[in-house]
């Protein structure tokens, strides 16, 4: 893997993780986490995806050629 394509990576997923922490913090989250004890479909898929991003973009950066 390239260590540009692993750094862009690596920024889409912190930005991603960033979205993903405002949205689960968001009052319409909060409001759904106190009525049904569960997190809104959209910040968990912003957590994951900022998740595996991060993951794939750090290996592209230390093993990338």
């Amino acid at each position: 893997m390239n260590k540009v394509i692993g750094i862009i990576l690596l920024v889409v997923g912190i930005i991603l993780l960033y979205f993903g922490y405002e949205a689960y913090n968001s009052p319409a989250s909060e409001v759904t986490q106190a009525v049904t004890g569960e997190t809104t479909e959209s910040a968990m898929w912003y957590l994951i995806g900022g998740a595996v991003a991060v993951v794939v973009g750090l290996y592209g950066v230390v093993r990338g050629k």
